[in-house]
């Protein structure tokens, strides 16, 4: 008879699940990791990650998402490849449905299912992801030393950002769509202070271009103006958009945005729910605290499970 019931479940494979996985199955736990695409989420597509503690030569997003998992199998990590449309969470034991109509039960579940970026949906930008496209400025801020890149946005992060850029290269050139920016004053006062950033006002980026990489990025203003402007990279920061779609929003009381909010022990609104990774409301998304986060999901997890059995 097919197992449907387990102790854990942890939905998503990425840097939080594959931590969270680690942690379950050294713990013996019974236990099941559920991923609807390939595994590693987000960091498949980071061409190069360089800020990774233990590898100091750098590695594939690739290549740090095949060892994360081999670490894992190592110690008889569970999975299943399925994708789960919805859940009902507030009666034990907790059902996820699948796609298929199957539903699996569980007394404890860590949603790991991450976050994917704004994208702008030009042409060049797929083309041109990891290779001169990126939406992480503290990510791939250090590959750009000494060279020209445009930032995408308006907001806190987006000037943020740019100021972050500016440790690195020699110019940068923010470009909003908007003829004033969104982010708070003081961090606007810190942007227009810094003789390194430029702006573009009422323009929008409407193509990506280059050979091996990007070269060029072509825009509009308001009026219908098109100009070009050479660049070596373009950081597309607009924003985050959390995968949420299966999840009870309301129960997991999330917050606007749709993220959701947990303690500093992951639990979140409903007992014996975790979250962990890009999907949590916080302010930095990086591969170093999700992995970190997915490891004390899991002992939440843990200890919540141990409660139960008393």
């Amino acid at each position: 008879m097919k197992k449907t019931h387990y102790e854990l479940i942890i939905l998503g494979s990425g840097p939080a699940g594959l931590a969270a996985g680690l942690y379950a199955a050294r713990a013996r736990i019974d236990h099941l990791l559920i991923e609807k695409g390939a595994t590693g989420g987000q960091i498949l597509l980071t061409d190069w990650v360089d800020n990774y503690p233990g590898f100091p030569d750098g590695l594939s997003g690739f290549e740090l998402a095949e060892k994360m998992e081999a670490h894992a199998r190592r110690f008889g990590l569970n999975t299943l490849t399925a994708n789960v449309v919805s859940m009902d969470l507030l009666q034990p034991p907790k059902r996820l449905t699948l796609e298929d109509g199957e539903q699996l039960t569980c007394n404890a579940l860590i949603i790991c299912s991450g976050a994917r970026p704004q994208l702008l949906n030009i042409p060049g930008e797929a083309e041109f992801a990891g290779k001169g496209v990126s939406y992480c400025a503290t990510c791939d801020g250090p590959f750009y030393r000494n060279m020209h890149v445009a930032v995408v946005g308006g907001g806190n992060t987006a000037v943020q950002e740019a100021s972050h850029l500016t440790k690195f290269a020699s110019r940068v050139t923010l470009i909003h769509r908007r003829d004033a920016l969104r982010a708070t004053k003081i961090i606007q006062e810190k942007a227009f202070a810094n003789d390194k950033i430029d702006f573009i006002w009422d323009s929008q980026v409407t193509a990506i271009e280059g050979e091996k990489g990007v070269e060029r990025i072509l825009l509009r203003d308001r009026g219908g103006k098109e100009t070009t402007l050479a660049v070596d990279g373009i950081f597309i920061l607009i924003g985050v958009i959390p995968n949420n779609e299966m999840l009870p929003l309301q129960a997991l009381k999330a917050e606007h945005g749709g993220f959701i909010p947990t303690d500093n022990e992951t639990r979140t609104a409903i007992p014996g729910v975790f979250a962990a990774g890009d999907i949590r409301s916080k302010e930095v998304r990086q591969i170093v605290n999700a992995a970190g986060e997915g490891a004390t999901a899991e002992l939440a997890a843990e200890h919540y499970l141990n409660n139960l059995t008393l």
